[in-house]
């Protein structure tokens, strides 16, 4: 008898962040309300999130609108921003750095296999590192676990790899 199984991992599209990114500077630049201000957006240290620059606390959360837009007509989760950094101000100048959400910590890939466990017991998930393998031998059962974790809103992004 086959097994089938899949990963499940928090992880992001670095490709559809380039593209954000790229869309985002290219409105900011084009936006009325932004002209003669310090409004950008830059990447974080080997392209981990992005710094938004803005002249106050308004501006920053319009750029982090634009992101959140960006990324939903790309089909990609907002949660992936870890918005848990306060932003800073100086020199007439706030800049808030938002780093992108990557890896299962342990908490959530232990909630993540008790969910299952308590819901489709048919399958097996097993925690490996960062990622959650779910082993079972009907592929019917790996789809309920899919359509289930899509129905769940947690507060981290969620993606299916390495389907076998």
């Amino acid at each position: 008898m086959a097994n089938f199984s899949f990963d499940i991992v928090s992880d992001f599209d670095k490709a559809e962040m380039n593209n954000v990114f790229l869309q985002t500077e290219r409105e900011i630049t084009t936006r009325y309300d932004f002209k003669g201000t310090p409004a950008a957006v830059e990447w974080l240290d080997d392209k981990t999130g992005f710094k938004l620059i803005g002249a106050n606390q308004w501006q920053l959360d319009a750029i982090l609108d634009i992101i959140r837009k960006k990324l939903a007509s790309r089909e990609q989760s907002s949660k992936t921003l870890d918005l848990s950094n306060e932003p800073v101000e100086s020199n007439l100048k706030s800049t808030w750095e938002i780093p992108f959400k990557q890896g299962l910590s342990q908490d959530n890939a232990k909630l993540i296999t008790k969910k299952l466990r308590d819901e489709v017991p048919k399958v097996k998930a097993q925690i490996q590192g960062d990622e959650v393998r779910v082993t079972s031998s009907s592929k019917d059962d790996l789809q309920k676990v899919m359509s289930l974790l899509r129905s769940i809103d947690f507060d981290f992004p969620l993606s299916f790899t390495n389907f076998r």
